[in-house]
């Protein structure tokens, strides 16, 4: 069987919402790419370009990799109800901005906000295992809370599998870089499906910046992953698959 890039997509319920991006996004990274060759102001460039141009150039641009144009695009999404294990992923992409739900302030429903790992919901005696040291953590938890300690001392025992909820703003630039590592076939589960629900829905706000996004063999025409590619992994299909998403 094939890892395709529809493996393992949808194994849990996701909540991801583009919330705000940079309006006029292509036209203004089409006028971001004239103004250093043009002897016109950025502001009459802009009033003359219209989409069909800008498409037309930012293609060209980052055609040649040249991607610093792009930079001028922002995306703001809502991710909810991932695990803590996902965030902390996540905010290892240092050119963005972030909000997370604090722990220190929001009381917790802790059997009611866990992430269960599809390998663990598929085995039935690890989904015990795992369901009883979890009901363990929230009782405790509850205690703590009603003995009168903090919330922020409280959490000292809650698992990266706790759900919670972030904010995130990128450029456009480094999207496509968050897109080439974290759609991956080699990038863990979660956060994956999350990327490529992110792609989703960037593609469809501003199709010309993301036109050949997706993990890094869709750019480049191959897999750099060398001895770490999954034997199964098809690239062929994975090319297909994200230009067609």
């Amino acid at each position: 069987m094939l890892i395709t890039p529809i493996a393992r997509v949808s194994v849990i319920k996701l909540d991801v919402k583009l919330l705000r991006c940079t309006p006029d996004a292509e036209a203004l990274c089409g006028t971001a790419a004239l103004t250093s060759t043009e002897t016109a102001s950025p502001s009459e460039i802009f009033e003359k370009m219209d989409l069909e141009k800008a498409n037309r150039i930012i293609r060209r641009i980052t055609g040649y990799a040249h991607f610093s144009i792009i930079e001028h695009a922002s995306f703001t999404f809502s991710i909810e109800g991932v695990s803590r294990s996902m965030t902390h992923q996540l905010i290892r992409h240092r050119i963005a901005s972030y909000v997370e739900q604090s722990q220190r302030y929001v009381a917790y429903e802790p059997t009611k906000r866990y992430v269960t790992p599809p390998s663990v919901m598929s085995n039935e005696k690890a989904k015990k295992i795992y369901n009883e040291i979890l009901e363990k953590i929230s009782k405790t938890y509850k205690a703590l809370l009603n003995l009168g300690i903090p919330k922020e001392d409280a959490r000292f025992i809650l698992p990266i599998a706790s759900r919670s909820n972030i904010i995130v703003t990128m450029n456009a630039r480094e999207l496509r870089h968050f897109f080439n590592l974290r759609c991956c076939a080699r990038s863990q589960w979660e956060i994956r499906q999350v990327a490529i629900e992110m792609l989703r829905q960037a593609k469809k706000a501003a199709s010309a910046l993301f036109e050949t996004a997706g993990p890094s063999c869709v750019e480049r025409g191959y897999c750099p992953e060398g001895k770490l590619k999954p034997p199964r992994c098809d690239v062929e299909d994975v090319m297909e698959w994200f230009k067609a998403l």
